[in-house]
């Protein structure tokens, strides 16, 4: 069943590919050209083309030699001598050996890497995905809480300043009121 459905799926794809490559087109039949069969047609072209000529079945036996000639390090094998890449190594020998050092560190330390406490981490990540979420909210009433003491200590502040100011006035009126009637202050 779940063949039969893919294999739908897929000529329905490939349906619409065709319509869209090849548009309303129809072969000398007048069915609508397909490009499966467009491809088999010219796939037998070539190869009933090569089996009829010798130098192409000569060129497919020799298709690995080719590609080994076309591959960019070959050229590189041909042009550097042994002596030269043994220089480069040697050139290179304090890099290597840094790297060898710290592969065989990596090495080392592949038990921890492997430990419980490395496999638990996804489990980890959720608690602290939820911690996270709450010290998110705990910051946000902290910062409201900061906003409200905050008023609180303006508040305070400005109820003794106006309360100094009285008690200064009174002072005054009461110093005043001391020199009308000539009463000595007490210091």
């Amino acid at each position: 069943m779940d063949k039969t459905t893919e294999m739908d799926n897929l000529e329905m794809r490939l349906r619409a590919l065709e319509s869209r490559i090849y548009g309303e087109r129809k072969n000398k039949s007048g069915k609508p050209v397909k490009c499966a069969e467009s491809l088999a047609r010219i796939q037998a072209g070539l190869t009933n083309t090569a089996n009829k000529r010798e130098r192409v079945k000569i060129l497919h036996k020799k298709i690995e030699d080719l590609l080994k000639y076309l591959d960019p390090e070959f050229t590189d094998h041909i042009t550097v001598p042994d002596a030269m890449k043994l220089e480069f190594i040697l050139a290179e020998e304090d890099f290597l050996l840094s790297q060898a050092a710290l592969l065989e560190q990596v090495s080392n330390l592949q038990p921890l890497l492997d430990s419980t406490y490395i496999r638990d981490v996804p489990e980890h990540a959720t608690k602290l995905q939820r911690l996270s979420q709450i010290h998110i909210k705990q910051q946000d009433q902290s910062e409201a809480q900061s906003q409200e003491v905050k008023k609180l200590f303006e508040e305070y502040n400005k109820m003794m300043f106006l309360l100094s100011k009285q008690f200064t006035q009174w002072d005054e009126t009461l110093r005043k009121m001391e020199e009308a009637k000539g009463i000595r202050p007490v210091e």
